[in-house]
């Protein structure tokens, strides 16, 4: 059966006790844990949705803020760099029931042993979210949380390049309550179905299978490995050409670019516009200490896993690091967005989406 051939992948892939693959996709995913873990109403930390973290961590437009008590936690106004001390004297004066990591648009690596730290001292369940990292932690380019925490939720595309889809990742044992009628795992697939969900969709369980048997091929920690250096050096063009990042550079696959030096905060929409019309697929994106709002942010987010997967290294990221400055720069220009989108096909000529395909004209 496809499904349970995905989960014998997945477990295999991440080094997991326990996997369930129906979750539609990574949202539906979050809202299972909360479901099968928390009681409506009950205090739980996540990441602020403008410093990197995702609406489901607590954002008060989404079931999670609206639903439960979300007590965020926020990166330094100085470094925007996450202080782990802090958020632990946070954790011990508001005493969570469940502490999430995880994240959507922070830059740097997370340190998945200083949240379990945490929740071990504030007696918390460890939720993680690697929607974004989790081919980077499943090949080791990034700390995986799968061995620390209780619970570790995921999508299936991002970096791990399978379809659009979910899945959880859990331990068997509820460490607080051992005693009780379900076990952890338990209580996780019965908030899935019949919890929160209908039957499940067997030909995306396949398409996951297929994306996690590639995955646990040999070459696909070299194109993990690719994903950092074309972030680095994506990051270091862009700040070569005078442009702000959010923490001075990146450690993983994303980078958010700050627009505030250059005259442009709550411009991130028009900017994202502009750089659509040149061909670069971006999108607008809150920064710390947001002083805009979040549907005119100012900022603009951006990430490697795509263009590495056409084939492109290095010396392709100056190029197109050279492109979203000159549009940045430009934006109001229509001139200049139509040259840079000559150059853009133009360098993508060599790369293409699928290989092949010209036999098919």
């Amino acid at each position: 059966m496809a499904e349970d051939l995905a989960i014998e992948r997945a477990k295999k892939l991440f080094g997991a006790e326990h996997v369930n693959v129906q979750p539609y996709s990574g949202s539906p995913a979050n809202q299972a844990v909360f479901f099968a873990l928390l009681n409506l109403g009950d205090t739980f930390m996540g990441f602020d949705l403008s410093a990197g973290g995702h609406l489901t961590h607590g954002s008060p437009v989404n079931f999670s803020g609206k639903q439960y008590n979300c007590v965020a936690y926020n990166v330094e106004k100085g470094s925007e760099l996450l202080d782990y001390d802090k958020i632990k004297k946070q954790a011990m004066t508001v005493k969570p029931k469940l502490i999430l990591s995880g994240l959507t648009a922070y830059p740097r690596k997370l340190d998945f042993k200083a949240f379990q730290e945490i929740c071990d001292e504030a007696g918390a369940y460890h939720m993680s979210d690697i929607a974004h990292i989790a081919g980077l932690c499943a090949t080791g380019v990034h700390e995986s949380p799968v061995p620390l925490a209780d619970v570790v939720t995921t999508t299936t595309h991002k970096t791990l390049r399978g379809p659009r889809g979910g899945m959880i990742m859990c331990k068997i044992e509820d460490k607080f309550d051992r005693n009780g009628k379900k076990n952890l795992a338990q209580k996780i697939d019965s908030a899935v179905f019949p919890g929160l969900q209908g039957g499940p969709h067997d030909h995306v369980n396949a398409a996951k299978a297929v994306a996690f048997g590639e995955a646990l091929k040999p070459g696909y920690r070299d194109y993990c490995k690719q994903i950092v250096k074309n972030a680095k050096a994506l990051a270091e063009t862009l700040m070569d050409k005078g442009l702000e990042l959010v923490t001075g550079g990146t450690d993983n696959h994303l980078m958010v670019i700050k627009l505030v030096n250059k005259g442009l905060t709550g411009k991130g929409k028009e900017v994202q516009n502009a750089l659509d019309g040149a061909g670069i697929t971006v999108n607008k994106n809150t920064i710390p200490y947001e002083p805009a709002t979040p549907f005119n942010p100012s900022g603009i987010r951006l990430g490697t896993p795509a263009i590495t997967t056409r084939g492109m290294k290095e010396s392709e990221m100056k190029v197109i690091g050279e492109c979203i400055a000159k549009v940045i720069d430009n934006y109001t220009d229509k001139r200049v967005i139509e040259r840079v989108k000559s150059d853009i096909l133009e360098l993508c000529k060599d790369f293409q989406l699928y290989p092949g395909m010209e036999v098919l004209r």
